[in-house]
């Protein structure tokens, strides 16, 4: 189960709230970028970056020069994952609303300075984002891994919220001649685009072709 803090527990909307540690690994899972809140000089900075997850740890990277990652490793940061489902239309306009699933993770990041662990650290990362891509391109050079940080941060303290289903609509607007119900949102993968200056006769990867 998810852990029950101060910071966790939810004070609106408590029924959308969901204590199963699945579905947290699920919509950290199925993402693909998430939001990095830190504070940085007394004032508080939120900036989109990739995540990767190993277990109960997720692992964040940057630039040794970032601020943002420098903020991170000495301080408290809250991490969040978003997946919007569709648009909830409903009879009124203060019903309407949105179907998604969201976590939220609170802790202090440590700096990862086992050699191992920063490459399964990347590698989470980059598998995330692209399954197979690990060990079909090129590894990081010695020279590559010196300019990039790696930070893990333990799930232990983390919250999910979900929302499904059709609208809620106050039982006399039920008669009102205004259409309601959900317009579903679905990302999907396009086409590969070869990079210019890709030799001919190399062609892109399974992996990259049967992404689903």
């Amino acid at each position: 189960m998810l852990s029950t803090t101060p910071r966790t527990m939810l004070g609106r909307s408590k029924e959308r709230g969901s204590t199963d540690r699945n579905d947290l690994y699920e919509i950290l899972d199925t993402g693909l970028i998430c939001h990095l809140g830190v504070v940085v000089n007394g004032h508080p900075m939120v900036v989109p970056t990739g995540y990767g997850r190993v277990g109960e740890t997720l692992y964040l990277h940057g630039s040794t020069g970032a601020t943002t990652l420098r903020a991170a490793g000495d301080g408290e940061v809250c991490v969040t994952v978003t997946h919007l489902d569709g648009i909830v239309l409903a009879r009124s306009v203060f019903h309407h609303s949105v179907n998604y699933r969201s976590a939220v993770i609170y802790g202090r990041p440590r700096l990862v300075t086992d050699p191992e662990e920063r490459l399964t650290g990347l590698r989470a990362l980059t598998e995330q984002l692209a399954p197979g891509q690990w060990d079909y391109a090129r590894p990081p050079s010695r020279k590559e891994l010196a300019a990039t940080a790696v930070l893990a941060l333990s799930l232990e303290e983390a919250s999910v919220k979900i929302r499904r289903g059709a609208p809620v609509d106050e039982e006399e607007d039920h008669a009102l001649p205004v259409w309601a119900g959900v317009l579903p949102l679905v990302t999907s993968w396009g086409e590969p685009e070869p990079d210019p200056l890709l030799p001919e006769g190399i062609d892109a990867p399974v992996h990259i072709l049967h992404r689903e």
